[in-house]
């Protein structure tokens, strides 16, 4: 999906707000006896050190980690996939995160960690680079070999990490939370997925187009669809910087097809990348009278929130994977303009086999999604979804049948695809942070007589818990 902010260009919300020092106690010296927590991370069989980075209060480790590349055939090769360690103290809970993308080689901690006041190992999802098998096989980058992958991972690691665990992520990350739990569900204590997109029926996206007509205000639409439009009306002019960008900065086309295609594109994430990081208060920013707006203006608009360099061949190879899997399991959206007139809209929403090289077979598998589905539907037990009110990826989201247990789904009222359990109404982020404490097993007794009185564990530390810490591109999750 594609970008919002220049600064910020893929995705993935690190979601991590809330966090360590006060009530985080120092690392623990040593894990068992005298055996350092670093010489029994290394001694799993398969487990290699890249770096150890300081943080006070803990350790934190990048490491590499042997995975096979097709679970189901171990023999057939091997590549290594990075994670992260941040150690706390083997007494207390780990949360598994994960963002669906690569993974973040400097501290941070995901908001459940910051909750709970535990250890954190994070995965690099297969197939992002450095993590990719040579050569790719990529039939292999599929929803149950990456829940494998952490399948496997928890396993290495439970034997260190005895307390319970949690597993979390943000958007893809938090897709990526759920299908874990479908496929292996008895390694997690909880599951908390944040702003987790759940397109069940890949060709049904008339839910995205309900929510452009309502979300926001009427005034903050109206700006919004007045520069999109504006800028395919001035397509030609446009264009033209357009080339002279890429022909600057060295961007070509060959894996979109060509620059009107790749332009047009930008345009049209420029509404759903608006909603997706921004709200309501940033519309001031937003030219409100398109027409009479100079063409910088309507360039510069469209410019930092979608980004022209993203749909280059430079700017999509970091997304290969995103789309191949969008175009293989996880569906992507498709919405309309009614607010564009036809002749100014040549290709409408691209489907993600515009974004992959031609070099690379895909085939949609139209089943995947709708078991996921059905699986949460009648089987989620300790699970916890939390969306905003104002992503667009929240238009589609899990749900739970009759079948679920102790599960939820809460929506954090005004708030983007930054949403988390600390934007939910008071009553909400109590009982969520009281359930994720329970599951983690470090419910305090005055929680659990009372779950109203649940507050994360851990106090804020604005390095560790910093939100947005890896860029982004709107309509990837």
């Amino acid at each position: 999906m594609r970008k919002a902010l220049r600064w910020l260009l893929a995705l993935t919300v690190l979601i991590g707000t809330l966090s360590t020092a006060g009530a985080a106690t120092a690392a623990e010296p040593a894990a068992t006896g005298t055996t350092d927590i670093k010489e029994r991370l290394l001694a799993i069989p398969g487990m290699s050190l890249i770096e150890e980075k300081p943080y006070t209060g803990y350790r934190f480790f990048v490491l590499n980690y042997t995975q096979p590349v097709d679970h189901r055939r171990p023999a057939k090769g091997t590549f290594q996939q990075r994670i992260t360690v941040l150690h706390k103290d083997t007494a207390r809970p780990t949360v598994f995160y994960t963002g669906g993308y690569s993974v973040s080689t400097t501290p941070r901690r995901a908001e459940p960690t910051q909750i709970v006041d535990g250890n954190q190992v994070s995965m690099e999802y297969r197939f992002f680079t450095p993590s990719r098998p040579e050569p790719a096989d990529w039939s292999k980058l599929d929803i149950w070999q990456a829940a494998s992958d952490q399948h496997r991972i928890f396993t290495a690691l439970k034997k260190i990490y005895g307390e319970n665990w949690l597993s979390t992520g943000g958007s893809k990350g938090g897709m990526t939370a759920t299908y874990y739990e479908r496929f292996y569900p008895k390694d997690m204590d909880g599951v908390v997925a944040y702003v987790a997109p759940n397109d069940v029926v890949n060709k049904e996206d008339s839910a995205y187009d309900r929510f452009f007509r309502t979300v926001g205000t009427q005034e903050c639409r109206d700006r919004l669809n007045g520069v999109q439009r504006e800028a395919l009306v001035r397509r030609a002019p446009l264009e033209k910087k357009y080339a002279a960008y890429a022909a600057e900065n060295g961007y070509t086309f060959d894996t979109i097809g060509s620059l009107d295609r790749a332009y047009e594109a930008v345009v049209l994430d420029y509404v759903w990348g608006f909603w997706q990081y921004s709200t309501v208060a940033d519309c001031q920013d937003i030219p409100a009278d398109a027409k009479n707006a100079t063409d910088d203006e309507i360039w510069n608009s469209v410019d930092t929130i979608s980004g022209f360099s993203f749909y280059t061949d430079q700017g999509l190879s970091p997304y290969t994977p995103y789309y191949y899997q969008a175009g293989t399991q996880l569906g992507a959206p498709t919405i309309h303009f009614p607010h564009i007139e036809k002749q100014y809209v040549r290709y409408g929403y691209q489907p993600p086999r515009n974004f992959v090289p031609r070099s690379i077979d895909m085939t949609f598998q139209p089943y995947a999604m709708r078991d996921v589905d059905t699986w949460v539907r009648h089987n989620a037990r300790q699970m916890l979804f939390v969306y905003g009110e104002n992503d667009p990826w929240g238009a589609e989201p899990f749900r739970l049948g009759k079948g679920a247990r102790d599960s939820y789904v809460f929506t954090a009222p005004g708030m983007n695809h930054g949403a988390n359990v600390a934007g939910l109404v008071e009553k909400e982020k109590a009982l969520a942070t009281a359930r994720i404490l329970e599951w983690a097993g470090v419910a305090p007794n005055a929680v659990q007589a009372n779950p109203a009185a649940a507050k994360p564990l851990a106090k804020f530390d604005a390095k560790l818990d910093k939100r947005d810490v890896e860029p982004r591109h709107a309509l990837r999750p």
